[in-house]
């Protein structure tokens, strides 16, 4: 695989951001910390962290946990934000596969009529680990069409499905890219194919996003103008069938709410997990939840917890912890 330049990142940066509309209401919370914090009515919390707040118990959580946390979450009915590490690269992992899809998407629905009922058929020494549905022997004889290997790429994250994608349809790694490009996103990029893109070390560029722009990447695409209504809803369809994110930031929103998610995990590279997320609360407006994590060592384990932690402390900061 093309790598395009791996570079060492400089010093770390520490980017927080969040506006706060007037209070509302809630019923109660734990911190990731601990701290019982009380509200008043249900859906929002009355006092929403400050920034400074934030940045405190995620710098704490991220100490404890040994490693690094990068996180963004976007309110989409007020425009709040609130993040940590926002700008800064961290390998992508898994969570690229919710974008291809919404590539493939636009591509259908621009370009390409009928792509999605196309049938694509790969080899099985094509087939590489994690490949749980494009790994089956009547898969790989009568192929799959194009929708149902999305679906696979993001309810299971079969990692053959979304080479097959990638190959066959967006233009390899360097049309994944160009998509993020499109998106506005100066930072994302492809550079491999699964699963040697998760090989990554600290400071290396290659297949790396910043969690802020994956996050506006995820808003543009579920509720923005990236995609048309019927398309937007298709992939919420998909992301809410995920079977690999219940740990993470599903575990970390209020009860009640409905998420869509894409995770991303190497162990065994720095024990790097991440998930990127649109959420639901009963009634109003989502919330665009991205949480990146990686350990200070190679040989670490990944922890979910940390994931839906830092989740908790960034609803907490756009007042939505109920």
């Amino acid at each position: 695989m093309r790598r395009d330049g791996w570079l060492r990142l400089g010093a770390s940066v520490l980017a927080i951001s969040t506006m706060f509309a007037g209070a509302a209401c809630g019923t109660g919370s734990q911190t990731a910390t601990g701290e019982r914090v009380s509200y008043t009515g249900t859906g929002v919390a009355a006092r929403p962290l400050a920034p400074a707040d934030v940045h405190k118990e995620l710098r704490k959580l991220e100490a404890s946990y040994q490693g690094r946390i990068g996180a963004f979450a976007i309110d989409t009915g007020t425009g709040r934000t609130v993040g940590y590490r926002t700008h800064e690269r961290v390998p992508s992992n898994s969570t690229f596969k919710a974008i291809l899809c919404g590539a493939i998407l636009h591509k259908a629905r621009t370009t390409d009529p009928g792509l999605l009922n196309r049938t694509l058929h790969w080899t099985k020494e094509e087939v590489v680990d994690g490949s749980g549905i494009t790994g089956k022997e009547e898969n790989i004889k009568n192929g799959m069409t194009v929708a149902r290997l999305c679906e696979a790429t993001i309810t299971t994250s079969d990692n053959t499905a979304a080479n097959v994608l990638l190959e066959q349809v967006v233009g390899g790694p360097r049309g994944m890219t160009r998509y993020y490009r499109s998106l506005g996103d100066p930072v994302g990029r492809l550079d491999g194919y699964e699963p040697e893109l998760n090989h990554w070390n600290p400071g290396e560029k290659h297949d790396t996003v910043a969690p802020a722009f994956m996050a506006r990447d995820l808003q543009k695409l579920t509720v923005g103008k990236a995609l048309v209504p019927q398309d937007r809803q298709q992939l919420a369809t998909w992301m809410k069938a995920t079977t690999t994110g219940d740990e993470r930031i599903r575990a970390g929103v209020p009860k009640g709410w409905t998420v869509g998610d894409k995770t991303g995990t190497a162990d065994g590279w720095y024990a790097a997990a991440n998930d990127i997320a649109i959420a639901w609360p009963p009634s109003g407006a989502p919330v665009i939840i991205v949480v990146f994590t990686h350990r200070a060592a190679k040989d670490a384990k990944f922890d979910n917890k940390v994931i839906a932690q830092t989740t908790t402390v960034l609803m907490r900061g756009l007042g939505r912890m109920s």
